[in-house]
């Protein structure tokens, strides 16, 4: 699902809602910037993996850093596409397109490093 926040700071938010919200609820936020080949790929990446991993348990904020700028240094953000997992905690990072799968589950915490 896709809709369009009322914040201005934001392109967009997908969610898909959790029957009770507080439980493994992720919060993610993906930096793009415009609609360049890689910021489309990170988003659809990306839902995929949400809808495979964590159905029903993610809400993805998609910011646009060639409309807001400014958003990049609250995050730290130094390349884009660049991932941020808010929820849970610890806070953590992943750069690139998120196409290659493995990578970004254990960037997300969602698998561990193969031995």
């Amino acid at each position: 699902m896709t809709h369009y926040p009322k914040n201005p700071e934001t392109l967009a938010v997908l969610s898909a809602a959790s029957p009770n919200p507080d439980a493994n609820r992720w919060e993610l936020r993906l930096y793009v910037a415009g609609k360049t080949a890689k910021s489309v790929a990170a988003i659809d990446n990306l839902k995929k993996i949400c809808e495979e991993h964590l159905p029903g348990q993610y809400e993805i904020e998609v910011v646009d850093l060639l409309v807001h700028p400014q958003l990049a240094k609250g995050d730290q953000i130094v390349a884009i596409p660049t991932l941020v997992r808010k929820l849970p905690e610890p806070i953590r990072k992943v750069i690139g397109d998120l196409s290659n799968i493995d990578r970004a589950l254990v960037g997300l915490q969602l698998r561990s490093v193969k031995a």
